[in-house]
């Protein structure tokens, strides 16, 4: 489903959290930061309000949201229940098709990494396919956990700004 930026900018708060909550995984509590903040000018606005809340949120609620991801893989695995969102990005990537030996590297990596810094693996996968995926994790446990936490969160903002270009339409276009 989707929707336009004066749509969006028109909604009572309530449908406006519930619209967005899912354009950072499991964390509606980004949506409902920046509500009182319309009307947005662009989805590039509202994009950069939407970072900056989660920028400016306590470490802890950082960290929460890095978590609320799913190991990539997890839907292969049927470790994890994925989101309607994370599905479909992550079968977009063909991580819903992985070989044996790749499902093992894959599941090896997660574990890998989870262990050394007590979190998921994030990557925004959209452009990847499998084996950039596992090159990508392998080379980023190399980093140290401050550099990792960034990564992370670099690549949730990327993957927000694919949710939000995919929920709204721009009228300009005509596409609505």
């Amino acid at each position: 489903m989707s929707t336009t930026l004066p749509m969006l900018n028109a909604m009572p708060e309530a449908v406006f959290v519930a619209t967005l909550g899912t354009i950072f995984e499991h964390s509606p509590w980004v949506a409902a930061a920046v509500s009182a903040r319309r009307p947005f000018a662009s989805v590039a606005d509202l994009h950069r309000d939407m970072c900056t809340a989660v920028a400016g949120s306590s470490p802890a609620q950082r960290l929460a949201l890095i978590a609320a991801h799913p190991e990539l893989g997890a839907a292969m695995t049927r470790k994890q229940p994925l989101s309607v969102e994370s599905a479909g990005e992550q079968a977009g990537a063909g991580l819903d098709r992985n070989d044996a030996p790749e499902a093992a590297q894959l599941l090896a990596l997660n574990a890998r990494y989870r262990a050394r810094f007590g979190m998921p693996f994030v990557l925004a996968v959209r452009g990847y396919d499998r084996r950039g995926i596992i090159d990508n994790l392998h080379a980023r446990l190399g980093h140290s956990l401050e550099e990792e936490s960034d990564e992370c969160l670099r690549q949730i903002y990327r993957i927000a700004r694919f949710r939000l270009d995919d929920l709204i339409v721009d009228m300009r276009q005509g596409l609505v």
